[in-house]
């Protein structure tokens, strides 16, 4: 393996030392949701206890919150390559914000103009599309993924592209598959064909380094508590286009971005943790031995636990590969684990994964079974919708020896 500081990773986060009944808990339900290293619970309590207030006020605690909001937008600014720090704009999750800017976006849409959404993505960056599209009389393209590849190809997107496109709403990786779409040529084309695109960088940014300026894209949306922070969701947009779009908010709130986009009193606690989270990366980056800016330390943070991670992934797709009857649903080719994320899924042609999930968790194992919201996916794949697939989700405090427990559960249990 190469060398990581897996233990001293491991001693950040205390949920990894919790046992039920004397036994370990192996976390790896990582998709859902990581773990949260100590420096972002501790955060997250003293901001309760010193800025516990609202905005703009003349006494110290108010002065805490506005530079807790201010420093959580640097912070992201940082972790996602942004110009600035007023391009951030903060939600309660994902879904939410996107179907915030579905709202704001459609009112510039017209009857008979197209949106493309993805077979590949997470429900929420798809129904909120579905739904403004049925609301402005938009037309929908579906855009398929290569069975082959586990990857939407050029050729596919160039097919449901037109002079009418107006919005590709596009996945960055996939929470079921764990593929990597090579999202920059995509974001080009649609680009080129006058189209705005909306990328679901969710399951990517605990696994790898998110340029915005490189990607070329018009608005990114992540979710904190997928990289070791609070439950948050994150957009990145386009200045021009946040100052352009209109906000549905109240009669007295700012008409300027990014907090046009934000309702009613912020989460100033959770968004502190945001911050201490994007510092967790810059300790990892420094523990490793980065020097520089905030944002080199984030990006040797991702260098460093990437290749770690892979090796993990690796041994778990040969160990899967190796259990008769299982059916891994994404890419297997140990040449191309480049262009996953540690995220895998498998069927079993005689279990199903609702109980495989069960008898994983009885032995201290976190998994999940279902479509995980991928709905489109599971349909395209022709799983059972209610089944859907075995998840497991690596992240990088996990352990050579967590796959090897969880390979020999499986033996066990399918066996």
């Amino acid at each position: 393996m190469t060398e990581f500081p897996v233990d001293a990773v491991r001693a950040e986060f205390p949920a990894l030392a919790l046992e039920d009944e004397g036994r370990p808990r192996v976390y790896l339900d990582n998709p859902a949701g990581t773990q949260i290293p100590r420096r972002v619970i501790e955060t997250v309590s003293k901001t309760f206890v010193e800025a516990s207030s609202n905005l703009g006020g003349h006494f110290a605690s108010s002065r805490a919150s506005d530079e807790a909001v201010h420093d959580a937008r640097v912070a992201m600014a940082d972790f996602l390559g942004a110009p600035s720090e007023r391009e951030i704009v903060f939600g309660p999750s994902m879904t939410s914000l996107t179907f915030r800017m579905a709202l704001a976006l459609g009112a510039r849409f017209q009857p008979g103009d197209e949106i493309v959404v993805t077979r590949m993505d997470h429900e929420g960056n798809v129904s909120p599309w579905l739904q403004i599209a049925e609301d402005r009389g938009l037309e929908v393209k579906w855009l398929p993924f290569d069975r082959d590849t586990w990857q939407i190809e050029p050729g596919d997107l160039e097919a449901v592209l037109s002079e009418k496109t107006r919005l590709l709403a596009l996945n960055h990786a996939s929470n079921l598959t764990g593929s990597i779409n090579h999202i920059q040529p995509l974001i080009a084309k649609a680009r080129e064909a006058g189209a705005l695109v909306y990328v679901d960088s969710v399951q990517f940014a605990p696994h790898g380094l998110i340029d915005v300026a490189a990607l070329g894209c018009d608005f990114l949306v992540c979710s904190s508590y997928k990289f070791f922070g609070p439950h948050m969701g994150v957009l990145w947009g386009r200045y021009d286009l946040l100052e352009d779009l209109r906000a549905y908010r109240v009669r007295c709130a700012s008409a300027a971005p990014p907090s046009k986009f934000e309702w009613g009193t912020p989460q100033t606690e959770l968004l502190a943790g945001v911050n201490a989270a994007v510092d967790y990366f810059a300790w990892l980056g420094k523990r490793i031995g980065a020097g520089g800016t905030r944002r080199e330390q984030i990006s040797a943070a991702y260098r460093g636990f990437g290749a770690y991670e892979s090796q993990l992934t690796a041994r778990l797709v040969e160990g899967l590969g190796e259990i008769e009857g299982v059916s891994i649903q994404g890419i297997t080719n140990p040449n191309r684990l480049a262009e996953r994320v540690p995220t895998v899924s498998f069927v079993h042609r005689e279990h199903s994964p609702p109980m495989i999930a069960k008898a994983l968790g009885d032995e201290g194992i976190f998994v999940w079974s279902g479509h995980n919201y991928a709905l489109e996916l599971a349909r395209f794949l022709g799983l059972d919708e209610r089944a859907g697939a075995l998840r497991i989700g690596l992240a990088h405090y996990n352990t050579l020896a967590e796959v090897e427990q969880t390979l020999s559960s499986l033996r066990r249990v399918l066996a």
